[in-house]
């Protein structure tokens, strides 16, 4: 790994970030390093009216310079479920649109705290399900679920409560470097929270601060719907690409989630990027990490 770029990540390690003092500080941050995207980019905002909670969900649409695909793909942005939105993912979504050929709808989720668990879960499940309905006499394509991070978590809760309510599947997922586990503590049982979870930016200190503003209760975040590894049955859940970094606390238990996939039946593809970290899909695309990743998102997509 460069040694400046290691140093940086040491300074975003310091202890002295606090995620449940610090998030609001975080969020105007990312607001203003969030570059708008280009006035010749194809992009349009749309809005889905959530019925349970009577509110409406931001969705922002990108289109690819070059279709390639027809299958579209909706993506749910990580940040822990407590940063991010459509604005500081508009980059990593022009990316994915242009490298995957493929149309992506974005989901502006509910954040925690100020909307905790199941708030942000909800919505992308209620995006899902508007967009994933076919018309009567209409034939519509298969639809793909990709995610970051609690993006990843949120994704992979969404598949298994479409499965549970009986509605229309995804063909295909991509986890990238997923939260499948409810404890980032030293009581963790997998090995790489102890070995990557000082120096690497994501420290298990802000994951674990992440997890307690979006789930307070810990009773609440041993269920499958947080913490999917969990759940009793992982069966006919879609295709699964698990994309994981090799100095990423959470490439463990995203190894595992998708072994455990695996084991329930389910058609599964694991990929460890070597010397990355966490949080890589948001880096310019044309870095290596970013690269490898559509990489292999390109050969699982199109893998009949």
């Amino acid at each position: 790994m460069n040694p400046l770029f290691k140093f940086v990540l040491r300074i975003l390690s310091s202890p002295k970030i606090d995620i449940q003092e610090d998030y609001q500080s975080m969020r105007r941050m990312q607001k203003l390093f969030s570059k708008n995207p280009k006035p010749t980019y194809r992009f349009l905002d749309e809005k889905i009216y959530a019925t349970e909670d009577n509110h409406e969900i931001a969705v922002r649409i990108f289109y690819p310079k070059n279709k390639r695909h027809e299958e579209p793909v909706l993506y749910v942005h990580g940040g822990g479920w407590v940063i991010g939105d459509i604005e500081s993912y508009t980059r990593p979504c022009i990316n994915l649109a242009d490298s995957l050929g493929r149309i992506v709808y974005s989901v502006d989720y509910r954040l925690a705290p100020e909307y905790p668990y199941p708030s942000g879960l909800n919505d992308c499940l209620r995006v899902a399900e508007v967009l994933m309905t076919k018309l009567e006499g209409e034939e519509e394509p298969d639809w793909i679920l990709i995610g970051d991070s609690a993006g990843a978590n949120l994704i992979a809760a969404v598949s298994l409560l479409l499965r549970d309510r009986g509605r229309r599947m995804p063909a295909k997922q991509i986890l990238i470097y997923p939260v499948t586990y409810w404890d980032h503590t030293l009581k963790s049982p997998f090995p790489s929270i102890h070995l990557n979870g000082y120096e690497y930016g994501l420290t298990i200190k802000k994951i674990q601060e992440y997890m307690e503003l979006y789930a307070p209760d810990e009773a609440v975040r041993k269920s499958p719907t947080i913490s999917p590894i969990m759940a009793e049955d992982l069966s006919h859940q879609p295709d699964t690409l698990v994309i994981t970094a090799e100095y990423d606390p959470l490439r463990d238990e995203g190894e595992a989630y998708g072994q455990a996939l695996k084991e329930a039946g389910n058609h599964v593809r694991i990929h460890r990027v070597l010397n990355s970290v966490h949080g890589f899909i948001t880096y310019p695309k044309f870095t290596e990490p970013v690269e490898e990743a559509f990489k292999v998102m390109n050969e699982f997509l199109t893998d009949e």
